[in-house]
Formats: C-alpha cells, sequence, structure tokens
C-alpha cells in the first residue's frame, strides 16, 4: 500500500443528471463508511443506504458499493457512493467525506494510486485518460484495447528479448573463458535484427494510434474566392461557414473536426492569403499563418480553370518545407476539361467540386494516406500511443541499431551491452519501469478529478 490517506472527489461530468457518483479510495474506510452510511456495506453487494451529512442528517439515499483491498480499482479500500446527480446533493455528499478524514483528491489521483499499487502499468494508466478523450468510436476501441494490456504486452515481449540478449552478451563479457550459449557474430546479428524489426513493427502500429488519439490537423489555405468555405462545408456536411461570391468573405480561422475511417480530422478553414490594406483581413491572415504553423498536413485550394497561379506559387513558397502537401484544384463543375496543372515539388493533387460533391470522397481518402493511416479491420493490431511512446520506441531503434553496428566487432562488446541497456531502458519507460517523478506528476495531472 503506497498511501494511506483517503481521497475522495465527485467521479461523474458536472451538471444534472439522474446519478452522480462520488468515489473515495484509502488505506481503511471501515470509520469513514461508518459516518456516512451508518454501518460497513458487504464487499462487491450494491447496498441501499441513506447518505448522511456529518450532523446526522440525511442529505440523500442511494447506492454505496464497496471494494476492499486489495481488490479494487487503486488496490486500496474503495467506496462509491452513487445517489441522484444533482450538484447541490454531490457537493453536499462530497462535502461530508471530507468532514469524515478524507481529503480532495487530486486530478488523476485515484489512477495514479492504481498504478503505484502495481494494479495498471503506466502505459495502461494512460489508456484510461484515452478512453475518457477519445473523440471516435474507433479511437474508444483503440484504447481499450491498450488498457486490456495488447500495447504493453508487445512491450514487455521486446523487453523480454533484449535481456535474453543482453545476458548473453554481458556473459560472454564477464566470463569469457567459460562455455556458454554462443554470442557470436553471425547469432548476434540475427537476434538483433529480428528485435529491431519488431520494434519498428510496434512502433508502426503506435503510430497509427497516435493518430487515432491526436488526430490530423489539416488547413485549408489559398487565394480569396477559390472555395476553401465551400469546401469546408463539403467535408463537414454541414453549413459551417458563410460563403458568398465576394472575395475575403473568410475574415477569422474557422475550426471544425471531422471522423475519416474512425480518425478525427481536424479542419481549419483560413482567410485567403493575398496583398491587402485591410486591417481585419490582415488580423485574419495573420491568423492563418498561425494555424499554418500547427498544422500536420496542408491543402492548398486552386481555381481548377485558372490551374496554378503565380500568386498561388507564392502561397506554396510560403508553406513549411516539411509540411505534407495536397493540391485541391476545385470547382471543375465550372469547367468541361479542367487544365491538369502537377505541381512537381507537391507531386499529390486531387480536382474536385466543393459545390456537388465530385471528387470529394477521393480528397478524403488522399488526405489520411497522405497522413499515414493506413487501413486496418476494425483498428485491430493498433496500439494508442503518446508522443512519448513515440520518442520510447525510436530511441530504442536508434539504440539497436548502434548495437547492430557494434555486434561485428569483438572487441566493442562492452559499447554493445550498453547500447543495448539503452534500449532497454527506453522500452520499459513505457509501462513505467524506469519513469522520474516529475514524469509521473505530469502525466496524472492532465487526468479529470475523480479518475
Amino acid at each position: 500500500m503506497v498511501n494511506s490517506d483517503i481521497i475522495a472527489a465527485i467521479a461523474t461530468p458536472p451538471g444534472r443528471g439522474g446519478i452522480g457518483v462520488v468515489r473515495v479510495s484509502g488505506g481503511s474506510l471501515g470509520s469513514l463508511a461508518l459516518k456516512i452510511t451508518g454501518s460497513l456495506p458487504p464487499p462487491r453487494q450494491a447496498t441501499l443506504s441513506k447518505f448522511l451529512d456529518e450532523a446526522g442528517l440525511v442529505i440523500d439515499q442511494g447506492i454505496v458499493l464497496y471494494f476492499p483491498a486489495p481488490y479494487s480499482y487503486t488496490g486500496e479500500d474503495v467506496l462509491e457512493l452513487q445517489g441522484h446527480g444533482g450538484p447541490a446533493v454531490m457537493n453536499l455528499l462530497l462535502s461530508s467525506c471530507l468532514s469524515a478524514g478524507a481529503r480532495l483528491a487530486q486530478p488523476g489521483e485515484f489512477t495514479l494510486r492504481a498504478f503505484l499499487n502495481n494494479k495498471l502499468d503506466l502505459a495502461q494508466a494512460e489508456s484510461v485518460a484515452d478512453i475518457i478523450d477519445a473523440s471516435t468510436s474507433e479511437a474508444a476501441r483503440c484504447a481499450m484495447r491498450s488498457l486490456q494490456g495488447d500495447f504493453s504486452n508487445a512491450v514487455r515481449n521486446l523487453v523480454e528479448a533484449l535481456t535474453t540478449l543482453r545476458m548473453l552478451v554481458e556473459a560472454s563479457l564477464d566470463f569469457p573463458e567459460e562455455e556458454i550459449e554462443s554470442a557470436g557474430q553471425g547469432d548476434l546479428q540475427g537476434r538483433l535484427e529480428e528485435i529491431r524489426a519488431q520494434v519498428e513493427h510496434v512502433l508502426t502500429s503506435a503510430m497509427q494510434g497516435s493518430l487515432l488519439r491526436e488526430g490530423v490537423r489539416v488547413v485549408l489555405v489559398g487565394q480569396p474566392n477559390v472555395g476553401k468555405s465551400s469546401l469546408l462545408n463539403r467535408l463537414t456536411r454541414e453549413e459551417t461557414a458563410i460563403v458568398t461570391e465576394i472575395p475575403g468573405t473568410t475574415r477569422d480561422a474557422i475550426r471544425e473536426t471531422i471522423e475519416i475511417e474512425g480518425v478525427p480530422v481536424h479542419v481549419v478553414d483560413t482567410a485567403g492569403l493575398r496583398d491587402t490594406q485591410d486591417a481585419v483581413e490582415k488580423i485574419g491572415m495573420a491568423r492563418t499563418r498561425e494555424a499554418i504553423s500547427k498544422a500536420n498536413l496542408i491543402l492548398l485550394i486552386m481555381d481548377s480553370r485558372r490551374g496554378i497561379t503565380a500568386e498561388d506559387r507564392g502561397i506554396l513558397g510560403e508553406l513549411p518545407s516539411n509540411l505534407p502537401i495536397i493540391c485541391v484544384y476545385n470547382k471543375i463543375d465550372l469547367e468541361p476539361a479542367p487544365p491538369h496543372t502537377e505541381v512537381p515539388e507537391v507531386g499529390s493533387a486531387v480536382y474536385v467540386s466543393a459545390k456537388t460533391g465530385l471528387g470529394v470522397e477521393e480528397l478524403r481518402k488522399k488526405l489520411l494516406g497522405t497522413a499515414g493511416w493506413q487501413p486496418h479491420a476494425s483498428g485491430e493490431g493498433i496500439f494508442m500511443a503518446r508522443q512519448r511512446h513515440l520518442y520510447a520506441l525510436t530511441d530504442a531503434g536508434a539504440y539497436l541499431k548502434n548495437a547492430a553496428s557494434l555486434a561485428g566487432q569483438e572487441v566493442q562488446l562492452d559499447l554493445l551491452a550498453e547500447e543495448l541497456r539503452l534500449a532497454q531502458k527506453s522500452l520499459s519507460s513505457i509501462t513505467g519501469e524506469f519513469s522520474a517523478d516529475d514524469l509521473l506528476g505530469e502525466i496524472f495531472s492532465r487526468f479529470c478529478i475523480g479518475k
């Protein structure tokens, strides 16, 4: 048991509802339960009870559930009080718990205790927040697989393979005169290549999960009156943006989130880029450039009747060189045979009509493909991942690459052993075996209170 103090929080969202839940966790809840409900309820049985305040007056009536340690979410005694979901009632019930000896829980503290008490590893704990924050059903399913341990098991298999290899290498260093299982050059190279391939496979799956979690930030840019707002409306299937024939109608960035094959896509329609003396329009263009700086993907919208113009090339020259760009030639409904003007430096073009919808489905598919999404059967094999997971897997891959370059040099076995150790440490940080306290504080501070 890591903590002995008692924590309490409202575990249901703010506002009014049919049911509200106050969750309590601590080393021993017998005394608190007696004060709140008048008795200690039987373990793991839903019991109808009155809820009392510090003066013994009835606050509410509802269901109480008691989970004694260690068979609970946190690994401690846990009490869940399910009452009527009005804000006033919930606050009275929480106040009664605080008066009975509990303190207000910090964000994510229940899940933090579950991690510290070995009920969840760190990757599983993070997936709890990912389930809550999931913006699509596919993201929720992927997060649930991570909570059930799919991602953690894949990482542990890698760590186990590395541990075995480290044992052989370090045994060869410590006991060079002994007959030890072969750790020769060919054997080392073969084992290393196999582990590197497995790390690459897990990284690829994790990158797909990161797309599901974070989504794709797409910014529509182009000259005024090329149909950016019309395309946004077509993508969202709603009249989100005002559309007129007057250039410069859009003065500010308009943000909408859509779902494509289960992936959240955050689309930003921006003010047209051009030379202007209009002060408001200048502010809009400044916000356009700010949105571009945060984008994962750019859609450069152009009028298909004109093809790519000098002004479009000027906009293209302003875009960051490291951002993927799709050239979208709009208004093909107005030109029977639009000029197919490709842009060699972009290499990806789609012809659409935002007015009729022609070509928009092709754009949706190309958008996901350019962002790196690979279709999966119901997301099988995808791990919900965060940036720190991707960094850890990438670092592990780099250490293994260094190790492979040393494996053919027997005199470098000590350096090889160190690269393997660093690779194992990077992988173990994903599940929390090697995690600094400040990292834990950063992770769990982003959880909601009561979870």
